[in-house]
């Protein structure tokens, strides 16, 4: 749970709501670290590319598993629950 303003999934509207439902399309919902940025569509979209070049990479050296097993660490480390 995030401790700042965050807009729910039924509240969002245009650039939001169109993020929204991709999440909700990809994951069967829209997850805490996607609603922390809903305040900034553009950052939220931003972030989002960075993700993907980082970890769904084809030519990384590293394997994708392996890539999210360091986010999921870091995470962990930051106790972080996402």
């Amino acid at each position: 749970m995030t401790w700042i303003r965050t807009i729910a999934p039924q509240a969002a509207t245009g650039k939001l709501a169109r993020v929204y439902q991709a999440a909700i399309r990809r994951a069967g919902r829209v997850f805490g670290i996607v609603r922390a940025q809903s305040l900034e569509p553009h950052i939220l979209l931003a972030s989002g590319g960075i993700y993907q070049a980082v970890v769904l990479h084809p030519d990384s050296p590293l394997p994708r598993w392996f890539r999210e097993l360091i986010g999921v660490t870091v995470s962990r480390l930051n106790d972080c629950h996402y």
